[in-house]
Parts: structure tokens; C-alpha cells; sequence
């Protein structure tokens, strides 16, 4: 993965996916932000305070070596991603509020994301890497992140019938092209991947199940309306994986930093449905009749 190929192909991956995300996004999405106040202010919580520190407790629980480690905390630092929308959909979320905490996320993980990733190796030292809160980095994950979300808007605003068109195409693309990141970079890492598969599987799965409960148990305990928790859930559970697998391949040009995000990548698909049917179960028969 760490072929020019790559580092060239994985940003256009991922800009392809963001640009569709971008597709979907109007300012009256940002403008629902303010209709929602607490269900957005405790999922941001959530993502942004709980997630880290309790990656970061899994982390020293697993014992990971100094590379996965950082890793790990680089997934937990990356935003929901676009997946969260349809699980909520499927699972009869408030899918406004996932497009909504998306934007918001997007946005904000610009200024976190490096921070956490910048501390987490200044803790776990792997290596002689130092990466540090510079510039050229900042400006690298924005590019990657708000850039083509940014494209997108413009283009629904200006053009949006021709949005409305690509909106299915975009999204079967980004499908294909999100499997095809996760599986070259579990194919590519294989021989470490085969060495970790048993501490990450544990600390991976861990994770995702602790950051769905996260996100529906403490709206729940606000007594938010019970939409908004499902929608908190997904939003909060299901990382951007193939933005963190970006940001190790491509600009901290460490592969092996990517597995978890692979791992995750795969894992998190049957983990959210399972929880979503778990969360609904009580629901679900009086929907169909």
C-alpha cells in the first residue's frame, strides 16, 4: 500500500466518497444543528471526549504495540462515516440528524483529528516519527476531509439536477471503492495483519460495540427522543474508516498504522447490524404489520 499507486489512489478514494457525502448536504443541514441542540451537543460529546479516552483505555488494556496503538486512536479520532446514514435509515433513525452531526464532524475533525493523532504519538513514541501540529499536515487532512464535501455542496446548489442523477451512481461508487481501500489494505498488510489479527479482532470489536452504546445509552439518559439516540448510535459508532486508512498511507506514510482502520473497516458492517436489530428488536414487528 505504500506503492505511488496507492498514495496517490487513496486520497481519490476517499475524495470520491466525501464529494458524494457533499452531493447530499445543503447549509440547511448545518441550519438543523440548531434545531437539535442537546441531541447534537451530547453525541459531539460522545465522538469528540468519551471515544478517545475510552480507545485510549482499550489501547493500554490490549497491550498494542506503539504503531497499532496509534492506530487505534487515529480511528477513534476519525469522523462518522457516510455508512451511519444508512444504518439509521434502515434502523428508522433521524437520519437529519446523522447528515447533520456528519457535516459537523467533517468540519470539526479537521482542527481534532490531527491533535489526538499528534498526542497519541508523542505517548506511544513509535518509532523516530514526529509529525507535531504542522501546517502542511493540517492543511493535507482538510484537503482530504472538507475539500470535497465542500465541491459537493457546490455542485447540489448550482447543478442539482445533475446531483439528484449522480447521487445513486456516487454512492454505488463509493461502495465499491470503500471495499476495494479495506481489502488492498488487509491484503497488502497481511503478513502483520496475520501476526495481530487476535489483538485487534479483540480491541476492534470492543471498540465499535463500546462506541454504539456510547452513543445510544447517554442521549437516552437525557431522555432524548428515541429517533435521535438510534441516529446518535450510528453516528457515533461507525468510524470513517477509510479516512483514517488515508491519513496512515498517504500522509503519515506508515501502512502498517492502517490495519486497524482495515480490520475495523470489515468488522464494523455485521457488529452495527446486529446492534441495530438488538436496539429495534421491540419495534420492528409492529413496523411490518
Amino acid at each position: 500500500m505504500d506503492s505511488p499507486l496507492a498514495m496517490i489512489g487513496l486520497p481519490i478514494a476517499l475524495g470520491v466518497i466525501m464529494f458524494g457525502l457533499g452531493l447530499d448536504l445543503t447549509p440547511g443541514d448545518f441550519a438543523r444543528i440548531g434545531k437539535r441542540p442537546k441531541a447534537v451537543a451530547l453525541a459531539l460529546a460522545c465522538q469528540l471526549l468519551l471515544l478517545p479516552a475510552v480507545c485510549f483505555g482499550l489501547v493500554l488494556l490490549f497491550r498494542l504495540p506503539p504503531v497499532l496503538a496509534v492506530g487505534m486512536m487515529l480511528l477513534a479520532a476519525s469522523p462518522g462515516g457516510t455508512t451511519a446514514n444508512l444504518y439509521s435509515h434502515l434502523f428508522r433513525g433521524d437520519v437529519a440528524l446523522n447528515i447533520s452531526l456528519t457535516a459537523i464532524n467533517s468540519v470539526i475533525a479537521v482542527l481534532t483529528l490531527p491533535v489526538i493523532v499528534n498526542l497519541s504519538i508523542a505517548w506511544f513514541q513509535p518509532g523516530d516519527m514526529t509529525v507535531g501540529l504542522q501546517l502542511k499536515k493540517t492543511i493535507e487532512v482538510f484537503m482530504i476531509v472538507l475539500a470535497p464535501v465542500g465541491l459537493g455542496m457546490l455542485v447540489r446548489g448550482f447543478k442539482p439536477g445533475f446531483a439528484r442523477a449522480m447521487d445513486k451512481p456516487v454512492r454505488l461508487a463509493s461502495v465499491v471503492i470503500l471495499t476495494l481501500v479495506i481489502a488492498g489494505a488487509v491484503v497488502s498488510n497481511f503478513a502483520v495483519l496475520k501476526d495481530d489479527f487476535i489483538a485487534l479482532a479483540g480491541i476492534v470489536v470492543s471498540f465499535c460495540v463500546l462506541s454504539l452504546g456510547i452513543g445510544f445509552i447517554v442521549p437516552r439518559l437525557f431522555r432524548i427522543n428515541r429517533e435521535q439516540p438510534i441516529a446518535s448510535a450510528f453516528e457515533v459508532g461507525l468510524h470513517n474508516a477509510t479516512l483514517a486508512i488515508v491519513i496512515a498511507e498517504s500522509v503519515l506514510a506508515v501502512p502498517d498504522m492502517s490495519l486497524p482502520a482495515a480490520v475495523y473497516g470489515v468488522l464494523m458492517f455485521p457488529l452495527a447490524a446486529v446492534f441495530g436489530l438488538l436496539i429495534t428488536r421491540k419495534r420492528l414487528p409492529t413496523t411490518a404489520a
